[in-house]
């Protein structure tokens, strides 16, 4: 059961150097390119005004006026499904602190029901192989691993 607290909402400007927090602390490798520093901030401003202004979002979880979980929601338009919307999910993290206590599926429900609500015929994501817990918590809600993923990185 979440937090009686608990508010999931838009994230905004000054939302970001706690975003950039909690990515470092989910991140795989400490001190990869994921992780964010506080001159990077500049970057994520821009960033998030980008993301805001074509419809998709990074939402926060917000516990005791602190913020300890985030994700990014990202809508696009398939060719395939007659051209219909589909919503992937990016940059899931919540704290180590507020794990298993509901945080995370609050957060990912309403990333789900934002996505319903535009009208999106298909929700996805990807998790990193190493994450088993986090596979295990996706297949909770619903998700299920029917697609093998790749990645090639460019820079």
């Amino acid at each position: 059961m979440p937090p009686a607290d608990l508010l999931i909402r838009r994230a905004t400007e000054a939302d970001l150097a706690r975003a950039t927090e909690l990515i470092a602390l989910g991140a795989i490798v400490p001190g990869s390119s994921a992780d964010g520093s506080p001159g990077d901030l500049p970057l994520y401003r821009a960033a998030l005004r980008e993301i805001d202004a074509t419809g998709g979002a990074v939402l926060v979880a917000e516990v005791g006026g602190q913020v300890v979980g985030l994700c990014q929601l990202i809508v696009f338009r398939h060719l395939q499904a007659r051209g219909g919307l589909c919503a992937e999910i990016e940059s899931m993290h919540v704290h180590p602190e507020h794990r298993s206590g509901g945080v995370g599926a609050a957060l990912l429900t309403d990333a789900i029901e934002r996505a319903r609500t535009l009208g999106c015929y298909r929700v996805q994501l990807t998790s990193n192989v190493a994450r088993t817990d986090a596979h295990r918590f996706y297949e909770r809600l619903g998700f299920v691993p029917t697609h093998l993923g790749f990645k090639l990185l460019l820079s």
